[in-house]
């Protein structure tokens, strides 16, 4: 079978229902890692559906306990051909979010697939099962026009906790790195910049979760007796808001921002258009750092947000003047950004500006930025590839936007890290509606089928090219 062969027979494979069937299958394991109780559809989903599926394309596959103990396990799984030069690693996760299924559209069952029009709706329709499900979709078809062989070795790791920040993967890769050993990680998470698009993206921006918390007194105070002698905790929480972030979305504070915005960076980003969807918010271009465009902004800056702020009693708010103020905020950073020191530049910032009664509550990062270097040889031939199925020019993202536990494979593990997301950002990821768009994952199926293809006839000398390479800059 040649190439162009494949390209048919993955389109065959998806009008024929097959995908689908599969598809719906999987979306029918309700696998909420936020409830306990989903233990046992949990463990199904690896032993019924995915340790089967896996075997029958010549893996061997072996389920182990979180080293955190309490916490979801993992299936592990490794298909080795003799003698084959290098090694590529993958991944997925087939925890969901909650299923909310009372906010859904009339007539749509988060666990079951409904077809309409483009959209297929189901709870991991996008996140994650429709991915990992076309990416084995794909790997089946090349195991098939191959006659069994690839020329390479594959392993995988599927997460049943990824919703719940995965705990416990990266010891995981620590623990089992020698037989998770490989020379490159792709895998298939997130959304492309826009539907119509291909993306390819190299790393994350990390989450800096922080709490501020104002606390003057015990209890609630009368406002007609002692307002305007006793401070507000909200008041004083909302300045020192102010002077961490001002009224545009700009960060303040020196030590929060990135290091630099690379040049190859900026490069990378110059043809990346955002908000141009029919479903997109609209963007406000006067946010954040400026002289960004938005894709500079998304990808290659810091931004500070608050997700929650409360004092008194929102709800029935009383006439009374509160004792505590609080704000949950976060940071999501990019590569280069001194986040180890994060808390410390925030308590110097508001002491230096008289908010010493704001107290820093459980600072933590619980993912960490990451980016392959754009030079990297693997990156030139994930574009080829893409561009050899599809005949467009994918979006290069030096980073996605958001956070994934990329640094378990780049950093633990010492992979260089391709992502090749399906889905798309009005998705409804995470909310009532969650949907896969057929036509996406259409072109996704043939997409990684070409990529898997063009491993088994380029990947050796793609490896050697990236230890000249490393070479290269060592000497340099």
């Amino acid at each position: 079978m040649t190439r162009e062969e494949l390209m048919q027979a993955a389109s065959d494979y998806m009008a024929s229902g097959a995908f689908l069937e599969t598809l719906a299958r999987r979306v029918s394991y309700p696998t909420e890692s936020l409830v306990a109780e989903r233990a046992p559809q949990i463990m199904a989903y690896l032993t019924e559906e995915m340790v089967p599926s896996l075997q029958a394309l010549g893996f061997e596959c072996r389920i182990v306990d979180n080293p955190v103990a309490g916490k979801w396990p993992f299936l592990l799984a490794r298909r080795i051909e003799p003698e084959a030069p290098f090694t590529l690693l993958t991944y997925g996760h087939g925890d969901v979010v909650l299923g909310d299924e009372a906010n859904w559209l009339e007539g749509v069952d988060p666990w079951k697939v409904t077809p309409d029009g483009d959209r297929w709706y189901g709870r991991g329709t996008a996140d994650n099962k429709g991915q990992h499900t076309i990416n084995l979709a794909a790997l089946m078809l090349v195991l098939k026009a191959k006659q069994g062989r690839l020329g390479y070795n594959l392993k995988l790791i599927l997460e049943m906790g990824e919703e719940t920040g995965s705990p416990g993967l990266d010891a995981l890769c620590a623990r089992y790195s020698d037989w998770l050993a490989a020379d490159l990680f792709i895998a298939s998470d997130g959304p492309r910049v826009v539907a119509e698009r291909p993306t390819l993206f190299l790393g994350s921006r990390g989450v800096f979760n922080v709490e501020l918390q104002v606390k003057l007194r015990e209890g609630a105070h009368h406002s007609g007796n002692w307002g305007g002698l006793l401070a507000n905790p909200g008041i004083r929480l909302a300045h020192a808001l102010s002077s961490i972030v001002d009224a545009r979305g700009r960060i303040l504070v020196p030590g929060l921002r990135p290091a630099m915005l690379p040049e190859q960076v900026r490069y990378l980003l110059s043809d990346i258009a955002l908000g141009t969807g029919p479903n997109d918010p609209a963007i406000d271009p006067d946010w954040n750092e400026p002289g960004l465009t938005a894709a500079e902004k998304l990808y290659s800056w810091n931004t500070f947000d608050v997700l929650a702020f409360t004092t008194g009693n929102p709800d029935k708010p009383a006439h009374a003047i509160p004792p505590v103020a609080r704000a949950h905020c976060h940071m999501r950073y990019v590569p280069g950004s001194d986040v180890d020191n994060f808390p410390r530049y925030l308590r110097e910032h508001l002491d230096a500006h008289g908010f010493e009664d704001v107290t820093i509550v459980t600072p933590d990062h619980c993912f960490t930025a990451t980016r392959l270097d754009p030079s990297d040889p693997w990156v030139a031939w994930g574009e080829a590839s893409i561009a050899r199925t599809t005949g467009k020019k994918a979006a290069i993202l030096p980073n996605f936007g958001g956070g994934l536990p990329n640094a378990c494979f780049s950093e633990t593990l010492g992979l260089p890290t391709l992502w090749v997301p399906h889905s798309y950002p009005a998705c409804s990821q995470h909310a009532p509606n969650e949907h896969l768009l057929q036509s996406v994952a259409q072109e996704a199926l043939q997409l990684m089928a070409g990529m898997l293809w063009d491993l088994a006839e380029q990947g050796a000398a793609v490896c050697r090219q990236r230890e000249q390479h490393a070479a290269t800059a060592i000497v340099a």
